[in-house]
């Protein structure tokens, strides 16, 4: 492994962040993380079952975040994740795939409930897709 963590400038990151990194991760510029949030590209294999999960092999896909994003409190960021510029997550949500910019994204599974529009230059409730309602 050759983990790499990038995290560009003018971003803010609050207490008992966990960064997990056995590729890539990047954080954007801007980008608030709030409290105890969690992010990771690595993932345990569970193929054997008589080795302990700590001793299996791990996978690992890059986590990109976008450009002024706010994460909120407790949230985990799973391998994989790529989200766009100005999202934002809910505070408890754990997140997993990509996301176009400007949504807001919250759950478990976190979905898209809200884009901005830039046709009426207002945010709009969407599907979990995020696209408009």
């Amino acid at each position: 492994f050759n983990p790499k963590i990038i995290i560009d400038d003018n971003c803010t990151i609050q207490q008992n962040i966990h960064l997990t990194c056995g590729s890539s991760i990047y954080i954007g510029k801007n980008t608030a993380i709030a409290a105890n949030v969690t992010i990771t590209d690595i993932n345990h294999q569970y193929e054997n079952i008589s080795l302990p999960i700590e001793n299996q092999p791990i996978n690992v896909n890059s986590v990109y975040i976008g450009d002024d994003c706010k994460i909120y409190n407790n949230s985990v960021i799973l391998p994989g994740t790529k989200l766009g510029k100005h999202c934002v997550i809910g505070a408890n949500s754990v997140v997993n795939g990509s996301y176009q910019d400007y949504c807001v994204i919250v759950g478990i599974p976190a979905k898209i409930i809200k884009r901005y529009c830039f046709d009426s230059n207002k945010w709009k409730k969407t599907d979990s897709k995020g696209n408009f309602l």
